[in-house]
This record gives C-alpha cells, structure tokens and sequence, in this order.
C-alpha cells in the first residue's frame, strides 16, 4: 500500500542500499537525484491528489452499485449564489452538504440556518482558507478548524464533524489534527472544475463522463456557472437513474460531533 510511513521506509532502505554500494563502488551523482526526485514526486502527489490516502485517510467515494450519489458545495456562505443554489435544491428535492469557511459565516448566519432547515448538512471547510493552509503547524491548524466548529455551534447549534481539506491538500500536520480533533476527512471523485470551467455544457458533459454509483461531486455555491448548469444536472443525473442522497447516508458517516 502506498502511504506516507511505507514510503519511507522503502526510501531509507534505498539510501541505506546506496550507501554500503558506495563503500565499494563509486556512484554516479545522477543516482541520487533520481531517488530524490523519485521522493520528492511521491509527497506531491500524496498532497495534492485528495484521493491517494497517502497521509490520511479520506473518504472520497462509496463504495456500493447502488446508483446513489451525494453533491457537495465548497467556499460559502456567499452573497451570490448561496441562496438561489438552496432554492434549486429545495424545488428539486436534492439534499447536499455544504463545507462552509468560517470567515465567510459573519452576516451571513441566516444562510446556514436556511441550509439546516432545508435538511441540508454543513462541513467544516476551515475558518481561513488561507492559501498556505497546508502549511500551518498542528496547532495553528487545529485551532483554525476549532474556532470554523465554534462559529457554526454559535449560530445553529451543531459542531461539524465533516472536514474538507482547502484546496485538497493534505499533509502529515493535518492527519495529526484530524486524529485530535475526532474529525472524518471527506474528499471527492468528481471534480467538476466549475470554478475554471465557465461553458455549461462543458461543465455538464465533464461531470456526466465521470458519474458511477457511490459518487461524491465537488461543486461551489460561489459559481455563476454551477448555479446555471444545477438544473440541468440533477436532471441529467436522474435520468441515468441515479438518486441523489445526503453525503452522510452515503458514506455512511456522523455529520456532527
């Protein structure tokens, strides 16, 4: 299994075996630089690609044949489009998760009681989203995630126990704080790039080729374009069949502490 902890240790033995070859042989420079890069290439990918549980584990999909899956909002509360997002689900009878960042709940506090009343659940995005959130120290990053629960507990009375990592990213620092804090890190294998995308049809065509049962779809309640294309989405994903159920039924996972 390739993880974090195997990794290195494979890596160690390979240094090790280096080492003692070039007690008696000379070896090329380049060798090391291979291994290195080789190291280097493994961290990246186990950081960036959310699904690799490299450092951590992440729940990114079901795995069932059931035609369920479960669509995700990312960066909210936002002034556009938040509420009207809430107001296509709520005509189409579509349950979602929303992973909130802290900083954007101030204001805005009449959005998260409108996503809890509309049966709706909400995850901890982080309270920052700084952009070097990856780089925070344990503590630094736990805090962050703590003061993000004491907001929402604040304003509806629940504290999340759903945890999306910022920008996917995971670290060995974060796996430390999702142990400390009893969070469950939830990731996706649908990444719509609505925010980069602006073609609706593109956009639809891209999620529609990656539908399969058990999927959770990454999308953000802060783009026009997802908030244009959401109809016909739902649309197009129950008339392959599917049914949309809440992120927590089906990875089956507690929402709140």
């Amino acid at each position: 299994m390739l993880n974090f902890k195997n990794t290195n240790i494979v890596f160690i033995i390979v240094l090790l075996l280096l080492a003692g070859l070039a007690t008696r042989y000379q070896v090329p420079a380049y060798v090391y630089i291979i291994v290195v890069l080789l190291y280097a290439g493994l961290l990246f990918y186990g950081s960036y690609y959310v699904g690799s549980n490299f450092f951590m584990k992440v729940l990114c999909r079901s795995n069932t044949v059931t035609r369920q899956i479960a669509i995700s909002f990312d960066d909210g509360p936002a002034d556009a489009y938040t509420v009207e997002i809430l107001e296509v689900l709520k005509t189409a009878r579509v349950p979602a998760v929303f992973f909130c960042i802290g900083k954007n709940i101030t204001g805005r506090e009449w959005m998260l009681k409108q996503i809890i009343e509309q049966g709706h659940i909400i995850g901890n995005h982080s309270y920052s989203h700084h952009f070097w959130f990856d780089l925070f120290s344990t503590k630094k990053m736990l805090a962050d995630l703590q003061l993000m629960n004491t907001r929402v507990k604040e304003t509806i009375g629940v504290s999340p126990r759903l945890f999306r990592p910022p920008y996917g990213v995971t670290t060995p620092n974060m796996r430390n704080v999702v142990q400390e804090g009893g969070y469950t890190a939830i990731g996706w294998n649908i990444r719509s790039l609505d925010t980069v995308i602006k073609e609706e049809k593109k956009l639809l065509q891209k999620i529609a080729a990656l539908l399969q049962p058990g999927a959770v779809i990454l999308l953000h309640d802060t783009s026009k374009t997802t908030l244009s294309v959401l109809p016909q989405l739902i649309a197009a994903v129950r008339g392959r069949g599917y049914e949309f159920v809440r992120l927590d039924k089906l990875l089956n996972v507690a929402p709140y502490a």
